[in-house]
């Protein structure tokens, strides 16, 4: 059986290039995971999420335990089973999801009880019943559970949050059934004060987890608070271990994440624009809502190999829009994922070749140079 593990294949200067070995398979990093919140990227076949080049799904613990249910899943085979996802995936904790519910739910000690955004129904959520939900689902990369600090925070209410989860942290370690080729990540949190999140990577080494991810950032304290964070706390992460920031981003939060050190990232935005007449090129973001589209026989991006763009039309696309036809969502979000991939796949190779910054530059002057009138 094969051994969760990280192989540091090279940097270029804190950007790294990397792999991550699990039972279901190899990631190489830096990678991009699509989000398939309850077993599915949204308006998406599996078949096609892997064309695009994603090694690696996220599922979530909150949603899934709602419906089908954990058990249910398990029954089935798995969650690589249920979903037809024969490679690698990783299930968020639930924890996010149940601290958006605000009124709905009330944090102890002992965990989190909430009622159902579903039914109304009362569950509670425990770091340990989080983390046998995860092992039911067969997550190839378990999330200790976790509260997400919300922001802004003062350095009190911050401290406390952070240190209630790095007790958590611990359960989970605890709770966590180990075996070849699975792994559990412990979460920094910290808020944006460095000492804090210092803090939090202390414990956090000093209990031991295969992977570490950066929590409670890309919750509205903006781009430029976001990389500073990154700059005080990336030096300060184990080396040997993969780096996962949770739920970014937008293209550049990307390149700036990966340029401080950061291996893995998830966000729905790509799917979530995509269902919104918003594709993501190297110029920049493109509104197929936009009348300028109506006539324009171009494809989305020329030099962009996927479906949407290699047989469809700008026109086209926009009079799917406009008819509220599923197949413009569906090839929105196919052309959103296979961006995200091509620029992970990028930054790989730049990073390989020790030419980061070159890429980083031709990046940022592409964009800044705009979409391309229609003709």
């Amino acid at each position: 059986m094969t051994e969760f593990g990280f192989t540091l294949i090279g940097t270029d200067g804190m950007a790294r290039r990397g792999q991550v070995q699990t039972a279901h398979g190899t990631i190489e990093t830096p990678a991009f995971m699509p989000v398939g919140t309850a077993g599915t990227v949204k308006a998406m076949m599996p078949e096609s999420v892997a064309a695009t080049g994603a090694e690696i799904v996220l599922g979530n613990t909150y949603h899934l335990m709602l419906r089908p249910g954990a058990e249910r899943v398990a029954e089935l085979g798995g969650l690589h089973k249920f979903m037809n996802w024969p490679g690698p995936i990783l299930t968020d904790s639930g924890g996010y999801q149940v601290m958006s519910l605000a009124a709905l739910r009330k944090i102890t000690e002992e965990g989190v009880r909430f009622r159902s955004h579903v039914d109304g129904s009362y569950y509670s959520l425990s770091p340990e019943s989080s983390m046998e939900i995860q092992r039911l689902l067969d997550a190839d990369i378990t999330m200790a559970f976790d509260e997400c600090t919300p922001y802004p925070a003062d350095h009190e209410t911050a401290k406390a949050s952070m240190e209630l989860s790095m007790r958590w942290a611990a359960r989970s370690r605890d709770a966590f059934a180990r075996r070849p080729g699975y792994g559990l990540f412990g979460i920094v949190q910290g808020s944006v004060y460095e000492d804090l999140r210092h803090q939090s990577i202390a414990a956090l080494t000093e209990i031991g987890f295969d992977g570490y991810a950066v929590g409670g950032l890309a919750v509205g304290e903006g781009q430029e608070l976001m990389f500073s964070t990154l700059d005080f706390t990336m030096p300060a992460m184990p080396q040997d271990r993969p780096r996962y920031l949770m739920g970014v981003g937008k293209p550049d939060d990307l390149v700036g994440a990966v340029k401080r050190g950061i291996d893995m990232f998830d966000c729905v935005l790509p799917t979530r624009s995509g269902r919104n007449a918003q594709a993501f090129t190297r110029r920049g973001t493109v509104n197929l809502k936009n009348a300028r589209h109506a006539a324009d026989p171009r494809p989305l991006d020329e030099n962009c190999p996927c479906p949407c763009c290699r047989n469809y039309s700008r026109a086209y696309l926009h009079h799917l829009t406009k008819a509220q036809e599923m197949l413009g969502p569906m090839l929105l979000s196919w052309h959103n994922i296979a961006y995200y991939q091509q620029l992970m796949a990028g930054m790989r190779q730049a990073i390989q070749e020790r030419r980061f910054e070159d890429f980083e530059a031709a990046f940022n002057e592409e964009r800044a140079g705009g979409d391309i009138p229609p003709l």
